[in-house]
């Protein structure tokens, strides 16, 4: 019998989450972020100064969809804001009197990286137009000027006290982690771009978040082997690269999204930075006779800024939702200045265990996961193995409601931050090269025989989930037998990469044959990692989630696997949601999923 708490978290509300924040900003007194509505999907735009917090009347959701991940949804400068609407028109509000006024409003254009460029009363912006991306200036009328579209792709710009400007670029078929490039101009009187450089770190590697401190132009490269902060000084027209001394680890994330923020200069001399330790987000005030860390119980940090003497960001921690932190820079104390409520309702939280296998030939710094062990458990539990999405992202220790739920119902939870993953360096990002469902899968279950070789876990109840690319990692690992996997759980996972290669958006187009190698004629050499062409080779049950709208995971490929499947004998069930895309939006429909999930893997563990 599984064990459970007096009242577990239900269904419903472990998919509600909790209200995410992201995206702050200070302007003066004010501070101003994004936060999500669980209960419809929407994303407010919240604002706190001395007269309260208070949600601003957008009058839709803000949500950019620039490269299919956004960032930079919003930009404010005195008196006014300016920010991207879920249907990706640009519309201003003037913040005294709370007139809202839509600046552009063109079908099939993008909006991503808003900032404010406040001597020319105007918004710089990255444009997205029939697959072609620029920087612009928009003025207050809806006036739109190219500034800058020689490179594929754009990130969000900086500008200083100055009119120098900055801002990161890459072309395809990289990514912004893989191999970009940080320019420099500066604005004329006529607010053009003049005395354009562009440079590559020494030697190649990614660049990302500039940012200017009293003219001395700032960023994070991690062509030393971790993304570390450096200083570009241009020289005759060349960039000249000079690297701080720092930790021996990443100080931000992949950038995904556009005007991540995770240093920024301290008023009295130094820096408030993140670093990312074994999984584990760390927050320092680093100054130049003392560094201290803040913040211990968090785990993650984003969208840092300085008010007065306060430090500003977003906070994550794994017992709790998401919090606006204010630390003060002279105690180094925390508090918090917006928080959202937790679904737990007062229920104990299971906190993680970070847990590091030894280096090896792979994995120089270890290999590292997180586990969760479910509450009242007397013996070895049955063990979730979740694969995390990207697969260059990371599984991150912060709050997550449908984690609780499997714990308070006897299950072990564990994410792994298997080859690819960022926080760990670029040899250990860019060792899944060619790899993808070799390389993670092999670490999904190196971690999962050290957890049974510590008791942790029982081996014979291991099942394996992950959505999106996360599930092409389970179908991979089901079809092994040497895995012994006893049940898997695919949403919407990959399962013919050839189809999502041909299908995917632009931002991904060249990801795929990073990922797997180029597919050669006919897409022959994917085919052994392939899940469509290996439904035969699982040997467990499976469960599958599909939306019919999907335009990233073609739909058919979800029934042919399902078909497969049962023709080879083994038990495979799918539950479909005909108006559903890439991403279960519907409240209801996730619920579903959950006591889908809760059923079967209940069955399949008492059994």
């Amino acid at each position: 019998m599984l064990s459970a708490v007096a009242e577990p978290l239900s269904a419903r509300d472990a998919c509600l989450q909790a209200r995410q924040f992201s995206e702050l900003q200070a302007c003066g007194r004010a501070v101003f972020w994004l936060a999500s509505e669980p209960e419809t999907g929407n994303v407010g735009l919240w604002q706190s100064d001395a007269a309260g917090t208070r949600q601003l009347n957008t009058g839709a959701s803000v949500r950019s969809r620039l490269n299919g991940y956004g960032g930079g949804s919003y930009a404010v400068m005195p008196g006014l804001i300016c920010w991207v609407a879920d249907d990706q028109s640009l519309w201003m509000m003037d913040l005294t009197q709370g007139r809202r006024t839509c600046l552009v409003d063109a079908p099939g254009v993008a909006w991503g990286g808003v900032v404010a460029d406040p001597r020319r009363r105007r918004w710089l912006a990255v444009r997205e137009t029939q697959g072609h991306q620029a920087l612009v200036a928009v003025g207050c009328q809806g006036d739109v000027a190219v500034l800058d579209d020689r490179f594929d792709f754009y990130g969000a710009p900086v500008i200083s006290r100055n009119d120098q400007v900055a801002w990161v670029t890459w072309q395809l078929p990289h990514l912004p982690w893989d191999q970009s490039q940080l320019c420099c101009a500066r604005f004329n009187n006529a607010g053009e771009l003049i005395g354009r450089m562009t440079g590559a770190p020494p030697g190649g590697g990614s660049v990302q978040q500039p940012q200017f401190v009293c003219e001395q132009l700032w960023a994070l490269s991690d062509h030393r082997g971790w993304w570390q902060p450096v200083r570009v000084v241009p020289d005759q027209g060349v960039l000249r690269w000079q690297p701080e001394q720092a930790e021996s680890a990443d100080h931000a994330n992949a950038p995904w999204q556009l005007a991540e923020r995770h240093a920024c200069p301290l008023p009295d001399g130094g820096w408030a930075r993140v670093r990312y330790v074994q999984g584990w987000g760390q927050l320092w005030l680093e100054r130049p006779r003392r560094h201290l860390r803040v913040a211990w119980t968090c785990s993650d940090f984003r969208h840092l800024v300085v008010r007065d003497n306060e430090l500003v960001c977003i906070a994550r921690r794994p017992d709790q939702g998401d919090s606006v932190l204010r630390i003060d820079l002279a105690t180094g104390r925390a508090g918090a200045l917006a928080a959202a409520p937790s679904p737990l309702s007062g229920a104990p939280c299971v906190w993680p265990e970070s847990l590091v296998l030894p280096p090896d030939d792979h994995h120089p710094h270890g290999l590292q996961a997180f586990l969760y062990h479910p509450e009242q458990s007397r013996k070895a539990p049955p063990l979730i193995l979740v694969a995390h999405g990207g697969p260059t992202s990371a599984a991150y220790a912060t709050f997550n409601a449908q984690t609780q739920f499997w714990c308070q119902r006897g299950f072990a939870v564990a994410e792994v931050n298997y080859t690819g993953s960022t926080g760990f360096g670029r040899a250990f990002r860019q060792a899944l090269a060619g790899q993808w469902g070799r390389a993670d899968v092999a670490d999904m279950m190196r971690m999962k025989e050290a957890f049974a070789a510590k008791g942790l876990i029982d081996p014979h109840r291991v099942f394996i989930q992950g959505r999106s690319s996360g599930g092409y990692t389970a179908l991979m690992a089901a079809t092994r037998t040497d895995h012994r996997i006893r049940g898997l759980a695919s949403l919407f996972g990959v399962t013919d990469p050839l189809r999502l290669k041909a299908a995917t958006h632009r931002f991904e187009s060249g990801y795929l044959d990073w990922l797997l190698g180029p597919p050669g004629p006919e897409g022959r050499y994917w085919h052994s990692r392939t899940p469509a062409r290996l439904a035969g080779s699982i040997s467990c049950p499976g469960l599958f989630f599909q939306g019919g709208q999907d335009p990233v995971v073609v739909p058919q490929q979800t029934r042919t696997m399902v078909d497969a499947m049962k023709r080879a004998g083994q038990s495979a069930e799918l539950v479909w949601f005909d108006e559903e895309g890439h991403g279960f939006r519907s409240l209801e429909h996730q619920t579903l999923v959950l006591e889908s999930l809760w059923r079967f893997y209940h069955r399949l563990a008492s059994g």
